[in-house]
């Protein structure tokens, strides 16, 4: 026997004597909302700003998210107003990086994570709206809150795309600093209603 057979048959039996039965969360289960309280703190965590509000501040909420004279792209079908809002319809990437902010929706956060799930739909955009512009103001109401990422996949469409978002884009690739806004908005500010 080799050594490279002698390190793959203890490489197996070490497999083989550590398998035990592993709780899987059942996909029938049901559904409660989300810890909406320990969401905040998690998105917070991530160096994002947090605002809680009732449904009828919505609109303040947004508004006060946004520098003063920022220039502000909005995805068909947002729900809310954003005073001065640009349309996105299918502003190219050179025209929103000339833009300070974009205002969606989403489809799901996640308390355990603090993730925003974004599946593009009505009032979340196209995918390059939330990766161009510097600032990311997101609206999520609190009945979109679950408890963990099986939860957050069961309410999406398999079908359509996702953009999974926790916190400011950051990367320390380069010697270990710490960067923000290399591939996404510098800035992450997430309203939650309710």
């Amino acid at each position: 026997m080799s050594a490279r057979d002698e390190i793959l048959a203890a490489v197996r039996d070490a497999i083989a004597s550590s398998r035990r039965p592993v709780d899987i969360p059942s996909a029938d289960r049901p559904e409660r909302d989300g810890d909406v309280d320990l969401f905040a703190a998690r998105v917070a965590d991530y160096r994002a700003t947090v605002v809680r509000c009732a449904p009828d501040g919505v609109t303040a909420a947004i508004s006060a998210a946004l520098p003063e004279g920022a220039s502000v792209v909005v995805p068909d079908g947002l729900p809310y107003a954003v005073p001065g809002g640009l349309p996105d319809h299918g502003l190219p990437a050179t025209d929103l990086d000339a833009v300070t902010a974009v205002v969606t929706t989403a489809t799901v956060g996640i308390a355990a994570t603090g993730t925003i799930v974004l599946s593009h739909g009505p009032g979340e955009g196209r995918r390059v709206l939330t990766l161009v512009p510097d600032l990311h103001v997101c609206v999520v109401r609190a009945d979109q809150v679950v408890d963990d990422v099986p939860a957050a996949v069961r309410r999406l469409d398999p079908a359509r795309p996702t953009t999974w978002v926790s916190g400011p884009s950051a990367t320390s690739d380069i010697e270990l600093t710490r960067v923000e806004g290399v591939h996404g908005p510098r800035t992450l500010h997430v309203v939650i209603v309710g």
